[in-house]
């Protein structure tokens, strides 16, 4: 973990440190008159590194090195954005006189960022972090300079690039020289501190993300500000990669929120980063010197949205819920006025933003990595809501997002994916009339809101394993895409087309088994359905020209109240405990089917708590599911003959499909070690724990079990397969429960098993719960090695699977060599039994079937092996 975490530090460094020399060299080399690498390699070689950059960034994010990943981030969002404005300077879509306007209002915004950034860093004695960062910032307000006065600047730039240079480089031989000398010289500034004393030192309530979502606030506030100021003469083309590089970062700090179960903050940087993609499109408009009109109903509806978020926002802290308001009333200023993003009051509104980017930016980064923190009013809405009666707060805690079947490393996005809809509606209900279609600022609210946004809600819905949520989300997102570019992306023209109707019956059938699966879920996603298909209806009228006047509006507000209604209820159902509004129970209920309410536990194995449920479950008689070292495998604790009896028949297995034995460890062999060989106890010893399953006689010795009547079901007449797992959470389990019976989780004659949501699927209600550990490690099953003529020094193999044949062989060669030389365990010696004991337990082995025949493990038929059908 050490050196992986090394790894993604260096990258960071070295790229920060390549990306500095790429452009010192370019400065101290070029004049006005001459750049010494054209503008399009220099912008594609910023991307490549821009790229790196954000790796390094989100891999550290996700090991809570926060202000390292808040550094890497932007840097990356700074010389992304810098090389797309040359990009199109080179490719002559910018003139080169353009440069200037394109430049400043994002340089501007990364001075001011990396410059907090790096007072931070110095604050918290960061000093390699702090130097880099102000050395950029530097440059940065050089390069300004340079921009501003043909020949001024550009040398002061390239000298501070050359500082950063220095000090990657001084870093770099840092890490080297503490990897050869294995840790004995560090000089100060790289060391690189475990993972636990980063996370004892950083406020884990903060994540980089939340600053970087700030610098993207402030890039965006600061692009749309510089016209008002009269920096630039007026928003354009040029600007475009600094906006929708913004966009496209907040998109990514949407996700990490998500990961970090941080359903608000991941709704309010999916709502900031359609803003992005709006701006950047009304500024892309004016390269075809078309003039956007902004139609009044969206932008009045986003700011309701944003209203909302900012309310439930306060309950994390009050400084961000009035923070969240400033966008409330830019959205009510792209209402106020049709110009959109080119009029005063909302350039106006973006100059307030950045000034308070600039401060939350400063708090959020301090209290990101400092022990001390600035107050930000956390509390007070929990303080407010305890005094109002009838209102109870939800805990908020790891639990909240838990997914109904298994684990899951995301928040529930239904609160965004309600929103998007909510947008997307709204914004298909104002009218084109005889304007240019793309000159209706809709194509953005329904692509990037409807489309964009919608599909990310049920990429991460499927994550949760929720399956319905997720194709709703799916299906909408592309139907949204698909409607959105046609319609209103001037693909249309002036005439209907056939085509586009069948397309659209094609989305009407899938939506309505949609709508039929939503009876089976509540009320609110029926009607959610329902009333999508009624939209797709009118866009069929639509393509046919047969849509009467005024339907679709009518059914677009419809749908989108629905939508409203459900994006109020998850809000604030995932915040108050009591009351709760609700979405209405299922209107058709069979057998097995309700929305999930009868549903065995699902828990995840990482949890020790879990394993203990799941125990409790066992020792009561419970069947269960459980993750092995191969595939999912169904278990029942030998010493409950009825819990062996159910999981044989939940199989519903024929005589010759026996059951397993498994074992935690050898230990549990103690009792009954004088009536097994003493090679085959060391071979045990020596093989495992591993994917190695032992075919050995069968004999009184597995009475000490408790398996009652139930022993039929494990083995043959003559002999029983056991096994000990290399797998922690089976070998805990089996600790706490004893030696369990095993067979596979799958029906006789289906595939195996390899992930728990596959367990209850194919089961159903006869398991009582599941350990759920995600996707199986391995798809093969376990090596069955034939045991039962040991003590000739002979065995053979029913099945070789992820254990090769060649290691069991040497594993038991060794063993082997061993008892030649007469060293064998002393743990496994026999007692001083009574002459008449040792001929009972020969009397024992004859009755239980060794040594009778003379058949071929190798060869043996499926019908001979206890364990080649259960595929554990």
């Amino acid at each position: 973990m050490a050196q992986l975490q090394s790894l993604h530090v260096s990258v960071g460094i070295l790229s920060i440190s390549g990306g500095s020399l790429l452009l010192l060299v370019n400065d101290y080399a070029s004049s006005p008159e001459r750049h010494l690498i054209p503008y399009t390699a220099l912008g594609v070689l910023l991307l490549i590194i821009a790229a790196l950059l954000a790796y390094a960034g989100i891999r550290r994010s996700l090991s809570h090195a926060q202000l390292f990943s808040t550094l890497c981030l932007t840097v990356s969002a700074l010389w992304c954005g810098s090389g797309l404005v040359y990009i199109l300077v080179g490719q002559g879509v910018l003139q080169t006189t353009e440069l200037r306007a394109s430049l400043v209002p994002g340089l501007a915004a990364f001075t001011l960022a990396l410059l907090i950034i790096g007072s931070v860093a110095v604050l918290v004695k960061k000093a390699v972090l702090s130097l880099i960062a102000v050395g950029i910032s530097l440059a940065c307000a050089h390069q300004i300079a340079g921009l501003s006065a043909a020949g001024f600047g550009q040398s002061a730039t390239a000298a501070n690039y050359l500082l950063v240079c220095v000090v990657g480089v001084y870093f770099g031989v840092g890490r080297l020289l503490s990897t050869i000398t294995r840790g004995k010289v560090e000089p100060p500034g790289t060391v690189l501190k475990t993972k636990a004393e980063v996370g004892a030192e950083q406020n884990q309530g903060c994540t980089d993300a939340l600053s970087v979502g700030l610098v993207m606030n402030l890039l965006s506030a600061s692009v749309l500000a510089c016209p008002l100021l009269g920096v630039v003469p007026q928003l354009f083309v040029g600007h475009v990669p600094w906006l929708w590089t913004a966009g496209v970062f907040q998109l990514g700090m949407c996700v990490l929120f998500y990961r970090a179960m941080d359903t608000l903050a991941a709704t309010f940087y999916g709502f900031t980063a359609l803003l992005r993609f709006a701006e950047g499109y009304s500024a892309l408009l004016s390269f075809y010197s078309i003039q956007p009109y902004s139609p009044v109903p969206f932008p009045v509806v986003f700011s309701v949205l944003f209203f909302i978020l900012a309310l439930f926002s306060c309950q994390k802290s009050l400084l961000e819920g009035l923070y969240q308001l400033f966008f409330v009333a830019y959205s009510i200023a792209i209402a106020a006025q049709p110009q959109g993003f080119f009029q005063g009051g909302t350039q106006g509104v973006q100059a307030a933003i950045f000034v308070v980017s600039a401060g939350m930016l400063l708090v959020t980064t301090f209290n990101m990595v400092s022990k001390t923190m600035i107050p930000t009013g956390q509390g007070y809405f929990k303080a407010l809501v305890t005094r109002m009666r009838g209102l109870t707060l939800r805990a908020h805690d790891k639990e909240l997002h838990s997914p109904h079947l298994g684990y899951s490393k995301y928040a529930d996005a239904e609160v965004l994916g309600h929103a998007c809809s909510v947008l997307a509606a709204f914004a298909i209900t104002a009218t084109v009339g005889g304007r240019d279609p793309l000159s209706v600022l809709i194509l953005p609210w329904v692509v990037v809101a409807g489309g964009a946004l919608t599909l990310l809600c049920g990429s991460v819905a499927f994550a949760r394993g929720k399956t319905f949520e997720s194709t709703v989300f799916i299906l909408y997102g592309v139907m949204w895409t698909v409607w959105g570019l046609t319609r209103y992306g001037g693909l249309y023209g002036e005439t209907r087309s056939f085509d586009v109707a069948v397309g659209i019956i094609s989305f009407m059938l899938f939506n309505g088994l949609v709508t039929v699966a939503a009876l089976f879920l509540n009320v609110a996603w029926f009607a959610y359905a329902l009333t999508f298909q009624l939209i797709l209806i009118s866009f069929l009228l639509d393509a046919v020209g047969a849509l009467p006047f005024g339907y679709d509006i009518g059914v677009t507000i419809i749908f989108g109240l629905i939508s409203f209604y459900c994006f109020l209820a998850h809000i604030f159902n995932s915040t108050f405990q009591s009351p709760q509004i609700p979405l209405g129970k299922p209107l058709i209920k069979l057998s097995g089917v309700g929305g999930g309410a009868d549903i065995c536990p699902h828990l995840p194995a990482r949890k020790a708590t879990s394993v203990q449920q799941i125990a409790e479950i066992m020792k009561n008689g419970g069947v269960c599911g459980m993750p092995t070292d191969t595939v999912y495998v169904l278990v029942a604790a030998c010493n409950r003959p009825e819990a062996v009896v159910k999981a044989y028949k939940v199989k519903k297995q024929a005589q010759d499909r026996p059951m397993s034995l498994w074992i935690s460890s050898i230990k549990q062999l103690e009792s009954v070690r004088h009536l097994l060989s003493p090679l085959l106890l060391d071979f045990m010893e020596a093989a495992w724990p591993s994917s190695i399953s032992m075919v050995i006689p069968r004999g009184p010795w597995m009475d000490t079990f408790g398996l009652g009547d139930a022993a039929k079901h494990i083995g043959t007449p003559q002999s029983i397969a056991i096994r000990n797992p290399d797998c922690s959470v089976a070998t805990h389990l089996i600790n706490q429960v004893g030696p369990i019976a095993v067979t596979s989780a799958n029906p006789t004659g289906e595939a195996d098993t390899t992930h728990h949501n596959q367990v209850y699927a194919k089961l159903g209600k006869k398991v009582d719960g599941v350990l759920c550990d995600g996707a199986s490690p391995e798809n093969i099953a376990s090596t069955v090695v034939d045991c039962t003529k040991i003590e000739t020094g002979h065995i053979g193999f029913f099945r070789v699977g992820l254990i090769p044949k060649s290691k069991v062989l040497q594993i038991f060669e060794e063993v082997q060599m061993r008892h030649r030389q007469g060293q064998t365990n002393p743990a496994f010696e026999y007692n001083l039994d009574p002459p008449n004991t040792q001929r009972e337990r020969n009397s024992d082995e004859s009755e239980s079937g060794r040594g009778s025949g003379d058949t071929t493990p190798s060869t043996a038929s499926p019908q001979q092996s206890p364990v080649l059908r259960n595929g554990s």
